[in-house]
């Protein structure tokens, strides 16, 4: 017996259980400024990859973190001459997050952990209902 699909769930529960962790930081750093010049705080995103090898690496053997890439694009400037780190023009960097999108992809990464978790938890019933038929 393989316990191949319970870890294929445990892989996407542990995906997406980063994948919030990295949107919970991005919505956390909203609104770091920085002046004009430096780097702005950009919006940190997930690069799923499927697990190969293995004997079921045609039908997949579950995710992981392959990589992390920070937003791209110029950060937005904002007037703002009373704020500490206003530049000599008064003018204010805002970070690259854009909080539509992670609200989109806290969404999606939630019923992401929540479908992975459901495929675990059934696959400890399948097998439990296996070990009851031999039981008998």
């Amino acid at each position: 017996m393989s316990f191949s699909s319970m870890n294929i769930g445990r892989t996407g529960v542990g995906f997406a259980h980063n994948w919030l962790d990295a949107i919970a930081h991005n919505i956390a750093n909203a609104n770091t400024e920085t002046t004009p010049g430096q780097e702005p705080f950009r919006a940190l995103q997930l690069v799923a990859r499927p697990l190969g090898g293995g004997p079921f690496a045609s039908t997949g053997s579950g995710v992981y973190v392959a990589q992390q890439v920070r937003a791209g694009g110029d950060p937005a400037l904002a007037y703002d001459p009373a704020n500490p780190l206003a530049d000599a023009d008064g003018m204010v960097a805002k970070p690259v997050v854009e909080l539509g999108s992670q609200m989109v992809d806290m969404m999606i990464a939630q019923r992401s952990y929540q479908a992975n978790l459901r495929t675990v938890e059934s696959a400890k019933e399948a097998y439990q209902a296996a070990l009851r038929l031999g039981g008998q």
